[in-house]
């Protein structure tokens, strides 16, 4: 090879190595600029330097989330204060990612970016630390007010009457849901607004349902010394009876009948109305006012037989519900143990 040659050959290499150093002088340069393209969240931040950067993420992205969190629901407004989020942020760990985007391509890829003007097409996730204790407690305390039960439907019972009273629908809080959508409101400072999620939650008892639960029923009328029996919440008979006397009066009130016995033991109450019978136990038979069947509901008062036929209709008792003989004994084999009795 000529002189020449050699020349040129010395020429080329020396105008590589100028390129090649030009090229790295370039890139060197834009190493504290972010590449065009590039975002943190919705802050874009291409071709800004790490400080200018800084700055527009604090303004646009930071300082916005110091706001309060609000959950809404049915007109009703649930505050999560900034204060109690503790909020924090990795503002040079976004930057510096942002930075890093912009240089992940070898150095060719660079150099032709930068001549052409080309974009880096990335989002950096911002970095946002807060206090999930304080997301836990207030979702906790959001559905404490909003959780409801259901209530079920029931009877309100009167002396002549069985009244259906509707039950009425709870409400359950989606506490998952709302929790991430509050730790998302938290991290996004455009929407700070979450509008909570609920089940409706029907009652186990409904309207319909009353029949069933309550298939017979008793109200006692003391006012017109009248026993009903319902079945189904109809009235299917009506029976005269005698009440508690004056200063014996039989006790109002809405009670189950918790005792049922044939031909029952009378253990006489120890009060001074029974003489010298106090504290006994009277067996069946004609000194037994007990007469054949005993319906007990409350403390001592319970519905039983009768042989003082002339009693009925009138308040003649110590307490208890007298019925006719044969009107009790068709009585007992209707009513089971656990039936609803309303003393009006």
């Amino acid at each position: 090879m000529g002189r020449r040659a050699y020349i040129v050959v010395g020429i080329v290499v020396l105008l590589l190595l100028g390129g090649a150093v030009g090229a790295y002088a370039w890139d060197k340069s834009q190493e504290d600029e972010i590449a065009e393209g590039i975002s943190i969240g919705d802050v874009d931040v291409g071709g800004m330097s790490a400080d200018e950067a800084r700055a527009a993420v604090r303004a646009d992205l930071i300082k916005p989330l110091d706001k309060p969190v609000t959950v809404t629901y049915d007109g009703t407004r649930y505050i999560l204060q900034p204060e109690d989020l503790e909020i924090g942020a990795d503002l040079d760990g976004m930057v510096d990612d942002a930075l890093e985007a912009g240089r992940e391509e070898g150095l060719p890829s660079r150099i032709w970016r930068y001549a052409t003007g080309g974009e880096v097409d990335e989002t950096i996730q911002p970095t946002v630390s807060y206090s999930h204790e304080a997301i836990d407690e207030f979702v906790a305390k959001a559905a404490a007010a909003i959780n409801q039960d259901p209530v079920d439907a029931t009877i309100e019972p009167a002396a002549a009457s069985l009244n259906a009273v509707p039950g009425e629908p709870g409400r359950t809080l989606h506490t998952d849901e709302l929790k991430s959508a509050v730790e998302e409101a938290v991290q996004n400072p455009q929407n700070r607004t979450v509008q909570a999620q609920v089940d409706e939650v029907q009652p186990a008892v409904s309207t319909k349902d009353l029949a069933e639960k309550y298939p017979v029923y008793l109200t006692v009328d003391r006012a017109n010394f009248t026993l009903r029996l319902w079945k189904d919440l109809k009235v299917v008979k009506s029976y005269p009876i005698a009440v508690g006397q004056v200063g014996l009066e039989t006790p109002a009130g809405t009670y189950t009948i918790n005792d049922k016995q044939v031909n029952p033991y009378w253990h006489v109450p120890d009060s001074a109305w029974a003489g010298d019978l106090a504290g006994k136990v009277i067996p069946p038979g004609p000194d037994n006012p007990l007469q054949a069947r005993w319906m007990g509901f409350f403390d001592g008062a319970g519905v039983h037989g009768t042989s003082d036929v002339a009693s009925l209709g009138s308040a003649a008792s110590h307490g208890c519900i007298r019925m006719a003989v044969p009107d009790v004994i068709e009585l007992y084999d209707q009513v089971p143990l656990g039936t609803p009795i309303y003393v009006g």
